[in-house]
């Protein structure tokens, strides 16, 4: 599978240290302000990423197959980190057993329990797109927010052998804990007058004096400026946050779509109903749209005065209003021609955070997928807090069809949105459900899409779908619908169906 690759260089144009081993734990009327904020990436953001080898443990069972049943890490102290994972040499092998890690958190003499790292992370890039097929990726767990903490031990258990246990080593080679220290949330600076721009060679897009206050860097490197420019038609250059916008307005949104920073004069045209070259072009157009005539995706009458069937813009934080390093992701963004489906994730990241956490929860979960997974950036297209509060993903424009690494086989013409959590016992909160629909009622209406309905999509290959499957999928699906695994979580996906309803009546139907 081929993207539409744009270049970020012509975008911004246009516009381990460780310590001693520890001894075992016991357990206006005027032009609206402009919110400022000091730049991030040219000048460095803080945060940082420390790896550590998984050893043999002391006294670990070495019975199963001749394998040394436990790897892990000693009771260390270490430099404050956040949130942890682990990775190993190739993204081909498999980490077959059970990890648990505590620590301690800074200032405590505490420990905590122990608590499950998910094995598998099923969020990924496809495999035939060149992120997949990138050297750099690895093998990893899912990520786990942990908090402030100094000192870590890990564990790292082997499956029972059984007769039906695989061959091969149950630990893959280069097997090392991930300790990720998000840095700190990016501070405001002064505010400045809202027609006064930025100091890049580009304008903040003209605004009606009382929208309200948008937050912007006053001074832009060169990817902060291209990673803000394709916000430009939503949001001053800049921006920290994308304001909310009614239904009535929401329709000029259409013109941010396309790909790059350059405005779109009409409408997205989808090439299930207009004929045009998909980047994944296995579908079968015809097939496709009488699938969408059938389900009522209202192709071809998606935009008109007062924002026909798309929803109200919801608020959405821009990566620099979380703190994005722009420094450390692949320069450029890469598109597909259109978005038919949402599927919506749980980070599995644990639920041990507070809103006040987010951002930082996020520049961790970005670090460890650029960093120490070997994406090209964050895997999602958009994530969402327990709060309710929406936040930019992948870098590329929140309204266009940027392609995701969110679920393995169909990151095409798809868009990823992870709500921060694990909700396999837990239960969502309604903030957070409220805030999947406001999201896809405005980005799927962006691109006719119906969120009651159902779509066609072609599986790149995964765990679940052979590649070249044409698969039958709801618009707002789960990631289990698309690739066998646990994702969103169950209590989560039977949210799913609260989220479609909301979204539709958010459109107008």
């Amino acid at each position: 599978m081929r993207g539409i690759f744009v270049t970020s260089t012509v975008t911004a144009c246009a516009a381990a240290l460780t310590l001693p081993l520890l001894t075992t734990p016991t357990g206006a009327a005027t032009a609206p302000a402009v919110r400022t904020a000091p730049a991030a990436g040219s000048s460095g953001v803080p945060g940082s990423t420390r790896s550590l080898p998984l050893v043999p443990l002391a006294g670990g069972d070495r019975a199963l197959g001749g394998r040394t049943a436990e790897r892990g890490l000693p009771p260390r102290e270490v430099e404050p980190f956040s949130l942890v994972g682990i990775v190993w040499d190739s993204a081909a092998a498999e980490l077959r057993g059970q990890a648990q890690v505590r620590t301690r958190a800074v200032g405590s003499h505490r420990w905590s329990a122990w608590q499950d790292v998910q094995i598998h992370d099923d969020d990924r890039p496809d495999l035939d797109s060149a992120e997949g097929a990138s050297g750099r990726r690895r093998g990893a767990t899912a990520p786990l927010w942990v908090g402030a903490s100094d000192a870590v031990q890990v564990r790292v258990r082997a499956e029972t052998v059984t007769d039906r246990t695989p061959e091969g080593p149950a630990f893959p080679v280069g097997l090392r804990l991930e300790l990720v220290d998000p840095g700190k949330d990016p501070a405001p600076g002064p505010a400045r007058p809202q027609g006064q721009a930025p100091s890049v060679p580009a304008a903040a897009p003209a605004r009606a004096a009382g929208e309200p206050t948008i937050a912007a860097s006053p001074v832009l490197g060169e990817e902060e400026a291209a990673t803000s420019a394709v916000n430009s038609l939503l949001a001053p250059l800049g921006a920290t946050e994308i304001p909310a916008r009614d239904k009535d307005g929401s329709g000029a949104d259409v013109a941010a779509t396309g790909p790059g920073d350059a405005p779109v004069k009409s409408p997205p045209q989808d090439p299930d109903t207009d004929g045009a070259a998909d980047v994944d072009t296995t579908d079968d157009a015809a097939d496709a749209a009488a699938d969408d005539a059938a389900d009522g995706a209202d192709q071809g009458s998606r935009y008109v005065e007062g924002g026909g069937y798309i929803g109200p813009r919801p608020r959405i934080v821009t990566r620099a209003g979380w703190g994005a390093d722009e420094s450390i992701r692949e320069r450029g963004f890469v598109y597909t021609k259109t978005v038919r489906a949402a599927f919506v994730h749980h980070t599995a990241s644990g639920n041990k955070y507070s809103c006040s956490q987010s951002a930082s929860v996020i520049r961790g979960i970005y670090r460890y997928h650029v960093q120490s997974s070997g994406w090209r950036d964050m895997g999602y297209n958009f994530l969402v807090d327990k709060c309710g509060t929406i936040y930019e993903g992948r870098s590329g424009g929140v309204a266009k069809a940027v392609m995701g690494a969110h679920t393995l086989g169909f990151n095409s013409n798809s868009m990823g949105i992870a709500v921060l959590g694990t909700f396999a016992s837990s239960t969502p909160p309604t903030a957070a459900v409220d805030a999947v629909a406001r999201l896809t009622a405005w980005k799927l209406g962006l691109f006719g899409r119906n969120p009651l309905g159902s779509t066609t999509l072609v599986s790149a290959g995964g765990n679940l779908f052979k590649k070249g499957t044409k698969v039958r999928l709801k618009v707002i699906s789960g990631h289990r619908d698309g690739y066998a695994t646990e994702c969103p979580g169950d209590l989560l996906y039977k949210k799913l169906g609260k989220a479609r309803s909301t979204a539709a009546r958010l459109q107008g139907r």
